[in-house]
């Protein structure tokens, strides 16, 4: 008789379905909040590669060009104009670009040492106002120190 009630059993019950929905409601429900978080982070970690990829090559026109070693800021569009960038740095996301005559790398040197420091600074280029980095050394630079949206 036993044998006869299990090979009768051809579905799921209407219980056991509406237990696995509400189990997998309950991954969504972790899940999609953490995916968010990701994308975030992916988004930031961008701007602080570009925020080294502008430093790098302030760095290489500094080192380059006797003149430009008595810069003390240069921008986006002059690094890029003079063939330090290969061309200019895409914001992450879906805001556009970055202000190439706003985004700056400031360039101080120390006197006692003779080493360079540099601090960046990324705008928005569809909102100046709105400074993904504030004029900060790109060897601190930090996750939290990056404003999105």
């Amino acid at each position: 008789m036993l044998k006869k009630f299990i090979r009768n059993e051809k579905g799921l019950t209407l219980i056991e379905l509406l237990a696995v929905i509400v189990i997998l409601g309950i991954i969504a429900a972790i899940a999609i909040p953490s995916i968010g978080a990701i994308i975030d982070n992916s988004k930031k970690d961008a701007h602080i590669a570009n925020a080294k990829q502008l430093v790098n090559a302030a760095r290489i026109a500094v080192t380059a060009d006797a003149a430009n070693a008595a810069k003390t800021s240069f921008t986006m569009k002059e690094l890029v104009d003079g063939g330090y960038l290969e061309k200019t740095p895409k914001s992450p996301g879906d805001k556009g670009n970055y202000d190439e005559d706003n985004c700056k790398v400031f360039v101080t040197k120390n006197t006692t040492t003779g080493n360079f420091s540099y601090e960046v600074e990324l705008v928005d280029d569809g909102n100046p106002a709105h400074k993904y980095i504030t004029k900060k050394n790109v060897d601190d630079l930090k996750r939290s120190d990056v404003k999105l949206e």
